[in-house]
């Protein structure tokens, strides 16, 4: 088999990519992200086993938290850089050795060229773990990891790091490696991983909060000015500070795409003149949307989708752990600060945005905000103007099926809420499914990230209801997923003891049968149906 990839919801068949990803990566790509995962899981065991102090390891976390993120769906496509990426893992790895015995392969194989990169990733991957409940375990304990890693990256980049984590990433994935482990075992290590997710989510709340202030209910323009501009896309709140003061005074606007949108929550954020507004919508649009942009676009993390065409790819730039071959990327200094000098120029050169549509849409709701609001809240859950919750978070997709989002939010009755975060909002934000005595029927908290305020604020919830169960609430979880950062969210959520939760459009394809029969019968997990039928059912609890 030339690769196999199923980390994704739109993995070929729900089964796995065999050929070529969906996502656009190609075999070559696929066997070096596999062949990164495994030196990290070497260099995991070796924290592990020489009893390594995480606080001393300087650069080896940084770089761990990176290898990571760039093996996410649609982070990066480079080849050439995740390459560079084996050898200095192979290189830390190596550092690390001290006195411990019978260590696993992936703590010392040795590969010099890119042709013995890829001998020995074929090996290595997935499928090396021929028991297909383990290797489903273990696959859902890295997609989480890599979803964590995500978060802590953030963090880290803003000045925030747990020490904690860090110990939690190195057991985990040491632990992938150990066959002594049983099923049960992985269970609850998976159930661990999602206690870490929490802890993750909660540091970069924190690291965003402090830094950019807290978000504010605020109405974001989706038209165009008439301006040269930028588009700035992926989740990196940094990367898009910077930006903005780099272009003040320049004459060029910045206009925010995707998972960016939230940025304009932050009262930060706000004091920026030329920070225009959000352009487009999800992902999986910008194969359009970059077109009719018509300026420069910067990816600060996933998600990218092959450019169809070479002008839009001589627009795109790169930063962090994304990258895409034939594209400018953009390396921080020794002081973190980003030249972002060439978009601007290049910008000036270009035309201004075609408008590809108009009004506004209103977000920031984060569980300060809405705590703020509790008062309102918990008096319309009394009265019965709010009959029920429903929260809508995690990724959008390409496939036709994730048309159902749209048509059950459309149907769901007016005196029920959506809560929603991540980009799956794209579906209906911007319906005219109006409020309950002032209080939006769209509640949007942000980033995917920002999930960990919906679980706030359900926690508020069962607080001043005097609930002794968080799934005695009014709230049922509709939620969509793509990739590895959502699987982390829906761990935090089991961990957090929430059940019944709805996940679509499709199940995991990493679940095996006997896994997904556990999920089903300790959780409560279900796919979809139709969204009349989903309707009926949810109301009818």
């Amino acid at each position: 088999m030339s690769m196999f990839c199923f980390q994704c919801q739109e993995t070929a068949g729900g089964t796995g990519c065999k050929m070529r990803g969906v996502c656009g990566k190609t075999e070559e790509v696929a066997k070096l992200q596999d062949l990164l995962i495994y030196t990290v899981k070497g260099a995991s065991e070796l924290v592990v086993k020489e009893k390594l102090d995480v606080e001393k390891l300087g650069d080896v976390n940084g770089e761990v938290l990176n290898s990571l993120f760039m093996t996410i769906t649609n982070a990066n496509f480079d080849a050439d850089a995740i390459e560079a990426q084996i050898r200095k893992l192979m290189t830390l790895r190596d550092s690390l050795k001290g006195q411990a015995e019978n260590l696993h392969d992936s703590a010392s194989f040795t590969a010099n060229t890119r042709e013995e990169m890829l001998e020995k990733a074929a090996s290595v991957g997935v499928l090396s773990t021929e028991n297909e409940d383990v290797r489903s375990l273990r696959e859902m304990i890295i997609y989480g990891i890599k979803g964590m890693a995500a978060y802590a990256e953030h963090a880290k980049n803003l000045g925030k790091e747990d020490p904690s984590i860090y110990a939690f990433i190195y057991e985990a994935l040491a632990a992938t490696l150990d066959d002594a482990l049983t099923a049960d075992e992985l269970v609850a290590l998976t159930l661990k991983t999602g206690e870490y997710g929490v802890k993750v989510m909660a540091l970069l709340d924190e690291a965003n909060t402090s830094k950019f202030g807290k978000p504010e209910i605020t109405t974001v323009d989706i038209g165009v000015r008439k301006n040269p501009a930028i588009l700035i896309s992926g989740h990196d709140l940094p990367d898009l500070e910077q930006l903005l003061e780099q272009t003040r005074g320049t004459g060029v606007d910045v206009y925010t795409h995707g998972e960016m949108l939230p940025a304009h929550y932050y009262p930060a954020f706000k004091k920026y003149e030329n920070f225009a507004g959000n352009y487009g919508n999800a992902w999986w649009k910008q194969v359009t949307e970059f077109e009719s942009f018509r300026g420069p676009i910067l990816f600060t993390t996933n998600c990218i989708v092959p450019p169809r065409s070479e002008e839009v790819r001589a627009r795109i730039f790169t930063t962090g752990s994304s990258g895409f071959p034939g594209c400018t990327h953009i390396i921080a200094d020794e002081n973190g600060k980003k030249d972002f000098s060439p978009l601007i120029a290049l910008a000036k050169t270009l035309s201004t945005p075609e408008e590809i549509e108009t009004g506004s849409i209103v977000g920031g709701f984060a569980h300060d905000q809405v705590f703020a609001l509790a008062d309102k809240v918990v008096e319309a859950v009394k009265s019965g103007a709010i009959k029920k919750f429903f929260v809508m978070a995690g990724c959008d997709g390409r496939m036709k099926s994730r048309e159902y989002y749209t048509e059950f939010a459309e149907k769901l009755p007016k005196d029920t809420v959506i809560l929603t975060a991540g980009c799956a909002k794209y579906r209906y934000n911007k319906l005219n499914l109006g409020d309950i005595g002032g209080i939006p029927r769209v509640l949007d908290a942000g980033q995917c990230n920002d999930s960990y305020s919906l679980a706030l604020i359900a926690l508020k919830l069962k607080e001043v209801f005097g609930l002794d169960d968080i799934n005695k609430l009014p709230i049922v979880y509709n939620i969509g997923w793509y990739e590895q950062k959502a699987v982390i969210v829906l761990l935090a959520l089991l961990y957090l003891g929430v059940k019944n939760i709805h996940l679509g459009p499709t199940l995991p394809g990493f679940l095996s049968p006997n896994v997904a029969k556990v999920l089903v019968e300790n959780f409560g997990i279900a796919g979809i149906g139709t969204a009349d039928d989903d309707i009926e059912l949810f109301l009818g609890k």
